[in-house]
């Protein structure tokens, strides 16, 4: 097959490039390594020749089962370089998971770290894997699988010399990204090599003005859309470091990151910010005074949780609308414009549009469905060519997202379609309700869901975390907490049921998995 006329391989643009204009500045800096441009590019180089030297092609898959570290971007680029498709997946995902992962994706190749070893190891009995690397020198590689296994330290060359760009062109499939599984079993949206190029300048450049001087921090992991962006091709794309940080997240280890590395731009999920501050306001001191931009995505951001972190810190946070099969972030608020309650309006390069169920335009105020079309759109699902069919429409893609604009033009998320409730012949928010009760000084988290009646008609519950030092609710709080709701809630909008939970069921990347709740 002859070349594409217009070559374009994301390995180069965000690696090589980079690493020729700027060769000694700090790319990667966190709590275990840090590393230049070069010493980055380098890493990437040495993969490259591993993977083709042992025989992958290009349209293999490689598997990444890495936290974010250095290992994980070299591996990511390193697969894309030679014209691979690198599928990260979740480091800290269960059997049941990899299993899925391996054999959907049909993956020749593997990067696995230790921490998800003993997990990963018995879905190489039942996969098409041949060539397994284990990340870290404790691994024990008796038995492993049915392919061959070989330890990250013994695979990589030690000369660094550079191998040819494959060839690729913008359109050309890059990367494999599995969704989040919010609403059930993940699926792997297919990316090109054009997207992240295109999310980078009208997102990171265009929205959040990223520069060289830049430090971006992701509470969100790099093996989720939001999170490469944030914690990887962003600040490559314009010379910025990103500070990794590979173990599972919590508030106080966050906070001290923070107060330690001093990250400009600040990246999480409403579920984290809402954790950070009850440790904030339960008295432990948190200095966010080098975060000039704090950004939120994953669910809507409950306007009680902007308006108390702004109180308490003196940063809005920037809310946004994204998904894996866009990438990254296409409805966003913009510095010094936030509000509470919106997510913006559409990012440069992308248009949206909300429609009823007849696919009709539905006036301002009123809740429909959210389409969207953009450059950066997924080109199918892997392995799954009647969903992507039914997804879209020409250059429209249906999110499943139901919004709704205001009169001055703002978006506002309601919630996924199969998560809102016709109640009273009503449309409900999960969103609407939940902000209300995370108002109440008792609710910590919460997540409202629809459940039939007994005589088949939706009602909805609500299931609550107590804030730290309240002990399960006794004296009549879920009475207490009903009464002060319909103060500040239409009635048909307001759950007949409250349970207290000690934890709500979130994907790894902090999305609340309201159809387990449903379940129950």
């Amino acid at each position: 097959m002859a070349p594409p006329s217009v070559v374009f391989n994301i390995a180069h643009e965000f690696l090589e490039r980079p690493a020729e204009e700027h060769p000694h500045k700090p790319a990667v800096i966190g709590v275990e390594r840090r590393a230049t441009y070069a010493e980055l590019e380098r890493e990437m180089n040495r993969v490259a020749r591993a993977l083709r030297e042992y025989g992958c092609r290009p349209g293999d898959r490689v598997l990444l089962a890495l936290p974010d570290s250095i290992e994980f971007i070299a591996g990511f680029f390193g697969a894309a370089k030679i014209g691979a498709l690198p599928v990260p997946v979740n480091s800290t995902a269960r059997l049941s998971d990899y299993l899925l992962y391996v054999a959907d994706s049909g993956a020749r190749f593997a990067i696995v770290h230790i921490s998800s070893w003993d997990e990963f190891k018995p879905a190489l009995h039942a996969s098409a894997v041949e060539f397994t690397v284990a990340v870290g020198s404790r691994v024990r590689l008796d038995g492993a699988g049915t392919g061959i296994t070989i330890r990250w330290e013994d695979w990589l060359p030690r000369d660094a010399a550079d191998i040819p760009v494959h060839p690729t062109a913008p359109s050309a499939p890059a990367f494999l990204l599995y969704t989040s599984g919010s609403g059930g079993a993940p699926r792997a949206a297919v990316h090109r090599h054009g997207s992240m190029a295109v999310t980078a300048k009208a997102y990171a450049q265009g929205i959040l003005g990223l520069c060289p001087d830049d430090v971006t921090f992701s509470v969100s992991k790099l093996f989720f859309a939001y999170g490469l962006g944030n914690g990887m091709y962003f600040p490559l794309s314009v010379g910025a470091a990103t500070l990794l940080f590979p173990e599972r997240p919590a508030s106080n280890l966050i906070a001290d990151a923070v107060a330690k590395y001093r990250p400009t731009v600040f990246f999480s999920v409403p579920t984290f910010y809402a954790s950070l501050l009850r440790e904030a306001e339960s008295g432990r001191p948190m200095d966010f005074s080098s975060v000039r931009l704090a950004v939120s995505a994953g669910e809507a951001l409950p306007a009680e949780i902007f308006v108390r972190f702004r109180a308490r810190f003196g940063i809005e946070i920037l809310d946004g609308i994204g998904s894996t099969e866009m990438l990254h972030i296409y409805i966003s608020s913009r510095p010094g414009q936030a509000r509470p309650g919106s997510c913006g309006v559409p990012v440069s390069g992308y248009q949206v549009k909300i429609l009823d169920e007849s696919e009709r335009e539905v006036p301002d105020g009123e809740i429909g469905n959210l389409w969207v079309s953009g450059a950066s759109r997924f080109s199918e699902y892997w392995n799954d060519p009647e969903i992507s069919r039914s997804r879209f429409q020409g250059d429209w893609y249906l999110t499943g997202d139901k919004l709704m604009r205001d009169a001055d033009g703002s978006y506002h998320y309601c919630g996924r379609a199969d998560d809102m409730m016709k109640v009273s012949g009503m449309w409900v928010s999960p969103a609407d309700v939940e902000n209300a009760l995370l108002g109440h000084p008792a609710v910590a988290e919460c997540a409202v869901v629809g459940h039939f009646d007994s005589v088949g008609l939706t009602r909805p519950v609500a299931y609550i975390v107590l804030r730290v030092g309240l002990q399960q609710p006794g004296g009549g709080l879920d009475s207490e907490i009903s009464a002060w709701l319909r103060t500040r809630l239409v009635g048909y909008k307001c759950p007949q049921e409250f349970r207290f939970v000690r934890q709500l069921p979130k994907t790894a990347t902090g999305k609340i998995q309201r159809f387990l709740l449903r379940a129950t």
